[in-house]
């Protein structure tokens, strides 16, 4: 059984619980504790999922919202393979039906 896991990211969120609305609200922040990214760069961490996350930023941002890893990212099951039980039946394939083609100037 294959499962495809994502996850969401909540940083939006939490910032805006704790009266942060401006991505640029972060940037300082981030930079006490020995964080710098460019504005550019919050703004995509905070606006987008991120596919890379470094612990340092991690650990900053949960320093600066007062909240858990878990706060931030909530892993979740996209698609699951469901397993059929042991003695049911599967479906039939669906009935396909044969077709010619033939062109109007031939004769069969």
């Amino acid at each position: 059984m294959n499962r495809k896991m994502g996850y969401q990211w909540h940083l939006r969120r939490l910032m805006a619980d704790r009266g942060m609305f401006q991505t640029t609200d972060l940037v300082p922040l981030l930079a006490e504790r020995g964080v710098s990214l460019s504005r550019e760069q919050v703004f995509r961490l905070v606006t987008q999922p991120p596919q890379r996350l470094s612990m340092d930023v991690l650990a900053a941002l949960c320093d600066i919202l007062d909240c858990q890893p878990g706060d931030l990212i909530e892993v979740q099951v996209v698609n699951k393979t469901i397993r059929k039980a042991a003695g049911e039946q599967r479906s039939s394939a669906p009935t396909v039906r044969r077709t010619a083609i033939r062109r109007p100037d031939t004769r069969p």
